[in-house]
């Protein structure tokens, strides 16, 4: 599941070029062509976070992806804007360790709050020292996987498009701060650049534009599949149930508990007492977990 956020809209035009097109709109016809270019991929469902032109709060944007469509991505489109017109490029970013350490803040501060912060993992009912080692944990595998996710899609970007950043920047920005979801957004190029803003109003270029960023996260998939997906059977080779009263599910680089509790849809309290776990911190990669049915 993707989640497809188009920046600004209602009464947040975002920035303007020369000719007067504004971000808003030319930032949701590009998540528009990329949300059918994805569903038409087997194995993927993307959804449009904004589907029109109104106004979301980042934080609102945010946990619609989490909670309504409890998306496996978040995907951030905008365009870019400077004084000096001469700039150009797209870019792709992903969370800075700043923002991840006031996320992780605010995650702590809010426990007593959400029921479900932290992959589906309540952590109202959890001691402080827990609580900051599995919202630590989550932020840590979020933002590992932003970054690759954030390389393949500018990989594939850069193949259509000049870059500004020939790397993943990294910032705070307010709408990449789910604990729980690798998030990236894509700069799709300087609105304020006479030439790059006709392209960005060229339907050509959109497309074009969206197919790359299309392949990038098909690539992350491919090579990162979230477990129980039509892509990590495929990778197993025709899925991993078992003959017992589960599955099972190799870790990853990068994965956490909760994470892998989140993609089963199961509670870490459960997966933790079905594999006799005491401390969610000692699990290794390549660690074999058992995952139960419910």
């Amino acid at each position: 599941m993707i989640a497809i956020d188009a920046g600004h809209g209602g009464d947040d035009p975002g920035a303007s070029g020369p000719r007067g097109t504004r971000e808003k709109d030319v930032v949701l016809q590009i998540s528009r062509r990329l949300n059918s270019t994805l569903n038409a991929e087997k194995g993927i469902k993307a959804v449009l976070v904004r589907n029109g032109d109104y106004f979301l709060p980042l934080a609102s944007r945010r946990e619609i992806a989490r909670k309504k469509h409890k998306a496996d991505l978040f995907v951030s489109i905008h365009a870019d804007a400077a004084h000096n017109r001469k700039a150009r490029g797209a870019s792709v970013f992903a969370l800075s360790r700043s923002g991840a350490t006031s996320t992780l803040a605010r995650v702590l501060a809010e426990k007593e709050n959400e029921s479900d912060l932290i992959g589906g993992v309540s952590l109202d009912d959890k001691d402080e020292m827990l609580a900051s080692v599995l919202a630590d944990l989550a932020m840590e595998g979020s933002m590992e996987h932003s970054l690759k996710v954030g390389n393949m899609v500018l990989g594939e970007v850069g193949r259509h498009t000049p870059l500004h950043s020939k790397r993943v920047e990294q910032a705070g920005f307010a709408v990449l701060k789910s604990a729980d979801i690798p998030s990236i957004l894509v700069e799709t190029g300087f609105i304020s650049n006479p030439s790059e803003e006709a392209n960005l109003r060229s339907e050509a270029h959109q497309t074009r534009l969206a197919r790359a960023i299309s392949k990038g996260l098909i690539r992350y998939f491919d090579q990162h599949p979230p477990p129980g997906t039509w892509y990590a059977n495929r990778k197993q080779g025709g899925g991993s149930m078992l003959a017992g009263d589960g599955r099972e599910h190799r870790i990853e680089k990068g994965e956490t508990l909760s994470h892998i509790a989140q993609r089963y849809q199961i509670s870490l309290t459960s997966l933790m007492r079905y594999n006799a776990l005491n401390d969610p911190a000692t699990v290794r990669v390549g660690q074999v977990l058992r995952i139960p049915n419910s």
